[in-house]
């Protein structure tokens, strides 16, 4: 994507976690919390891995909420390790997102954005749980559109047709940034958005906590720092 061709957008809609918020650090660091108190030793990123197929599986069935998909999530990654985790530690590993990181350029990125671009999110989280994130990334967004909203988890396009709606613009107006190939790339690119991939895992074997996908972006960026630099440019 050239830079010219920013200038035709009005909108920008965001992956949260993964994209703005650091999700395989977040539930590296819970999951090391429990994996301790199970003395467990394992790979963190055989870990991810393992998470990955679980939460998809989870998020592709009935709707429940994310703090029950990260519960499912441990619970089957548990069970191949070897352990079963306490009710406790089932709660705690469903809310922990309230404690996940912001990638350290996010906020700044946003910032600089928002001078320029009406700005939304399409997270696949609940409510509360996104609130207990937003503060970290430092901006008041124009839309908020969550799994627990549409009642389903990206990839399905639930969450994407009500962006439009509330958006109301043209999609050629909207232009998708985010992590996940597997999440948001393959369904936006289904619907006839321009994408723009943050790939926060460059130089990383595997495709860490999301199951891997084939999806053609139309730009490619490192960090969400060089991304805003390009669209503000």
């Amino acid at each position: 994507m050239t830079i010219p061709e920013f200038e035709r957008f009005e909108a920008l809609t965001f992956d949260c976690y993964g994209t703005l918020i650091d999700w395989e650090a977040g539930l590296t660091a819970a999951f090391r919390t429990v994996l301790d108190a199970h003395g467990i030793e394992a790979d963190g990123e055989d870990v991810l891995t393992r998470y990955a197929r679980h939460e998809s599986a989870a998020e592709a069935g009935p709707y429940r909420r994310y703090r029950d998909v990260l519960a499912t999530g441990l619970r089957g990654v548990a069970g191949e390790l070897g352990f079963e985790p306490t009710p406790a530690e089932l709660e705690a590993f469903g809310g922990s997102v309230a404690d996940w990181p912001a990638f350290p350029d996010s906020a700044a990125a946003l910032a600089r954005l928002q001078q320029r671009y009406r700005l939304g999110v399409i997270t696949n989280c609940d409510d509360d749980l996104f609130a207990a994130s937003n503060p970290r990334l430092g901006v008041d967004f124009d839309w908020v559109v969550t799994a627990q909203q549409v009642g389903a988890y990206k990839p399905n396009e639930a969450g994407f047709l009500a962006a439009f709606e509330r958006i109301g613009l043209p999609r050629e107006r909207i232009l998708h940034v985010a992590q996940s190939l597997f999440h948001d790339h393959v369904p936006a690119k289904r619907l006839g958005l321009s994408t723009a991939w943050i790939d926060r895992r460059r130089g990383q074997a595997g495709s860490g906590a999301t199951p891997p996908a084939d999806a053609t972006p139309d730009a490619t960026y490192p960090d969400m720092a060089s991304f805003a630099a390009a669209a503000t440019a």
